[in-house]
């Protein structure tokens, strides 16, 4: 009797939700299982927004995937009507040396990608919202843009369904096991499955369920911060005021948004770098006057409308870090059959549609076409003797 799945993909959210579309679309019997609901706020897949870069400071290896990455953007949109993707320019400020500014440079020159770089003046001219130092610089790339993740998950998730997926939700992973060739078994709460497959894109909970190649991720609470800027949203409206992010001589930095929903909405704002060592299943989700009041000193002397405006709302979620805060996107060290996608660092959702087609190539395929050889899990497992 034939089994009824060829695929198991643990962890529903940004990844996971793209592993299931692309596997489900090539023809695959996809079984999805989430820990919670659908598109939940409760890991990293939530919040309004998350900024698309092209130019990447973090790596130039990175680009061929956001090229990609974009493509299927695109590709998302049209298949599900949605705005699942926001073009509107993005800024990367601070001093000339700086290691964001100095890297999207390089990566941009590297890949031959349109690109500006602003003095204070020319900052402040084409983008009066930023108060500049004259020692800063703004590095523009008029591609850059938002992309936004309940969308996302959810346009992943009912395609995936369109295409034949069994998605099942509030159903958490107890164990999983390799029970001879090509045999998958993976054990819930609820039921034990199996499958020739199996995909694990578990976020926040990974070290739960990839222990046996040593990935030492660490889970921090970040806190996204919404602003009802001073004098009102126009002036930070998406087709004035671009994505960036901006950082100072001491490392410290800021990443932000436009006004993407109208005057209820606001503006938001979060350090990227700012966190605390955090459990996913008790994660302090209260937002906390003096975390507020931080975000505003750090803004007035860069963005005063944002930093004097109303607090509209926060939001915690949680950074899964690696680290030498690259991926962990490749098959199991031990089981080729398992594919592992964890530890995106907090930089990892404008890759979210590549990452699914990648994931799906390594499930299906055991290797992809994509330049991935940096986020082979087997640079952190050591066999033991």
């Amino acid at each position: 009797m034939a089994r009824p799945y060829d695929v198991i993909v643990i962890g529903l959210g940004g990844m996971g939700s793209a592993a299931a579309y692309h596997l489900a679309r090539r023809g695959r019997r996809v079984l999805g299982l989430e820990r919670f609901g659908p598109v939940h706020a409760l890991g990293a897949s939530h919040g309004g927004s998350r900024i698309y870069r092209q130019s990447y400071a973090e790596g130039a290896g990175y680009v061929p995937l956001l090229l990609r990455a974009r493509e299927l953007w695109r590709e998302l949109a049209a298949d599900c009507g949605e705005e699942v993707f926001t073009t509107t320019g993005g800024l990367v400020l601070g001093p000339h040396d700086s290691p964001m500014v100095a890297g999207s440079v390089r990566s941009a020159l590297t890949w031959g990608l349109e690109h500006e770089v602003l003095d204070s003046n020319e900052i402040r001219r084409r983008f009066p919202t930023f108060t500049p130092t004259a020692d800063d610089v703004a590095f523009y790339e008029r591609e850059a843009g938002v992309a936004r993740p309940e969308l996302t998950v959810t346009a992943h998730l009912d395609l995936a369904a369109r295409h034949g997926a069994d998605l099942r939700f509030e159903e958490p992973v107890d164990s999983w096991l390799i029970d001879g060739p090509g045999n998958v078994r993976v054990v819930t709460a609820k039921e034990t499955y199996v499958a020739d497959r199996l995909v694990i894109a578990p976020g926040a909970w990974a070290s739960r369920l990839v222990q046996d190649i040593h990935v030492p991720v660490r889970v921090e609470r970040r806190v996204m911060y919404w602003f009802s800027p001073q004098g009102g949203t126009a002036p930070f409206g998406p087709d004035r005021h671009p994505v960036y992010v901006w950082e100072d001589r001491d490392g410290g930095d800021v990443y932000g948004f436009p006004a993407l929903d109208g005057a209820d909405g606001g503006a938001k704002v979060a350090f990227h770098a700012k966190g605390s060592p955090a459990d996913p299943d008790h994660l302090d989700r209260q937002i906390h006057p003096d975390e507020v009041e931080a975000m505003r000193a750090y803004l007035r002397p860069r963005i005063p409308a944002l930093a004097d405006g109303h607090f509209l709302k926060g939001a915690a979620c949680t950074y899964t870090l690696t680290p030498d805060e690259d991926f962990v996107l490749s098959t199991h060290p031990l089981h080729p059959q398992v594919t592992v996608a964890c530890g995106f660092s907090g930089h990892g959702f404008k890759f979210v549609p590549v990452i699914g087609e990648i994931i799906a190539d390594l499930a299906v395929e055991g290797s992809t076409a994509h330049p991935i050889a940096p986020f082979d899990a087997r640079r952190f497992h050591h066999r033991t003797s």
